[in-house]
């Protein structure tokens, strides 16, 4: 290794905006690549289970605009991993689209490698048969039944695609369903940077800014060399700390001192945080630990019914004080009913309530105390045919306007905030596959599209 080498990220998702004054700041610094996530399973699993995508269209195309021009000036790759969201085929080709159209708006000849990481039924159902796919924790069931059920599988790529692309040439990468640590981490493997502090450095800039202490006001960048890495927050009330800067180890991440990639471990036991300035984090002594076998994650979305939902709110001192047992009351009335007036069982639906403004994320484990005004009371019904469901939630309206606790005389009238109060939600999907695929060569499971444009 002969330099050191920077890489910028620019932001922690792309689609998700881009600080413009920061943005030029950093690119005074020369990066050597620009790299940045593109997807997450964040937001559930109907992204994976429909090929759709979060960001808008427009507003990728305007980022994009923005990274392509300034990828030209330094002569630089681009990079983004987990593209569309999911990183199914369709968001790879959706980036890939366009990364062409910029291409031909700003007269760009540029090489575009479109990295495809979608697996058919029939190769992970062949890799379970050989023994090849190993459950993660929770150990999740897999036959052959659940993984036709899936409407998209994909693997979850390490750096040995990237580098493969970047070693054909290309100037921007697109790719599939990737470790987000990936994504940052192969250029500077890539061009002999250890492969310790090249992945710590990933893992530690995956979300942009949130390493930082001003993730607001800061954007970041690391420069990686034989010893370790500099982290940096770029611009004039950036700051970062070696705690800010070390806790980003625990994000999505159950073990602080490791991270299991594709082909290996991070191990961070030794690595040692030094505060160089208000901005600037020193890293040294993290160290990769190869596996022994080369596994890439599935993750899998399946249909898991048609939903509805239906909204109430509910006020009054008296119902909020004793809303715990109103809504105990109501839940057991309606499966009954359901049972009775529908023929529906128990285990051909799914009714749950969500309170809104109690407790609703947390749950028992909620510390703040005090009595809110009023609750919004959340029914979320799920079958597996779309008009029983709304069967349910049309048995379950007028209860949800009028439902009175067990000793009030006068019906009482909750508040619809909308009309129609339900809304269907139509075909949802669940993740379920929690495993593993043993593979003999990083790049089997993913396919390669390299475009030459404006030529």
């Amino acid at each position: 290794m002969e330099n050191s080498i920077k890489v910028l990220v620019p932001t922690g998702c792309i689609g998700s905006g881009v600080r413009l004054d920061l943005f030029q700041q950093a690119l005074l610094e020369k990066p050597d690549v620009i790299a940045m996530d593109g997807g997450s399973t964040d937001s559930g699993p109907y992204y994976l289970g429909t090929g759709r995508t979060k960001a808008s269209a427009a507003v990728l195309k305007a980022e994009l605009l923005v990274y392509m021009r300034a990828r030209a000036e330094l002569g630089i790759p681009l990079i983004i991993g987990s593209s569309g969201t999911c990183g199914s085929d369709a968001g790879v080709d959706l980036l890939r689209s366009l990364c062409l159209e910029v291409a031909a708006e700003l007269q760009q000849t540029v090489t575009i490698a479109a990295i495809y990481g979608e697996q058919t039924a029939a190769t992970v159902t062949q890799a379970l048969a050989d023994g090849r796919v190993l459950p993660l924790n929770p150990v999740r069931p897999i036959d052959q039944t659940l993984i036709e059920r899936c409407s998209r599988i994909v693997a979850v790529m390490g750096v040995e695609p990237f580098i493969h692309a970047l070693e054909q040439g290309a100037d921007i990468i697109v790719a599939g369903r990737a470790t987000d640590t990936a994504v940052l981490a192969c250029l500077p493997i890539m061009r002999g940077a250890p492969a310790g502090p090249a992945w710590h450095a990933g893992k530690i800039m995956e979300c942009g800014a949130q390493c930082t202490t001003t993730p607001a006001d800061a954007m970041v960048m690391a420069e990686i060399d034989e010893r370790g890495f500099t982290i940096s927050a770029i611009g004039e009330r950036a700051r970062l700390t070696p705690q800010s800067v070390m806790a980003h180890m625990l994000y999505e991440n159950s073990n602080p001192l490791q991270l299991v990639e594709p082909g290996g471990a991070l191990n961070v036991e030794a690595a040692t945080y030094t505060a160089l300035s208000d901005n600037s984090v020193r890293v040294e002594g993290s160290a990769w630990v190869p596996s022994e076998f080369y596994t890439v994650k599935l993750e899998g979305a399946a249909p898991a019914g048609y939903q509805s939902v239906l909204l109430s709110v509910v006020r009054g001192p008296e119902y909020i004080a004793r809303f715990d047992e109103w809504l105990a009351l109501l839940d057991d009335v309606m499966r009954k009913r359901i049972e009775k007036n529908l023929g529906i069982g128990p285990a051909d639906y799914d009714l749950q309530f969500r309170a809104i403004g109690k407790n609703s994320a947390l749950g028992e484990l909620e510390k703040q105390v005090g009595q809110p005004v009023e609750i919004g009371v959340l029914a979320i019904a799920t079958s597996a045919q779309a008009s029983r469901t709304q069967d349910i939630l049309a048995l379950l309206n007028p209860y949800m306007l009028h439902f009175p606790l067990p000793d009030d005389k006068d019906l009482p009238t909750h508040a619809f905030p909308l009309s129609p109060a339900s809304m269907d939600r139509g075909l949802i999907y669940e993740f379920v596959l929690n495993h593993v695929m043993v593979v003999a060569d990083s790049l089997a499971p993913f396919r390669f599209d390299i475009t030459r444009a404006g030529v």
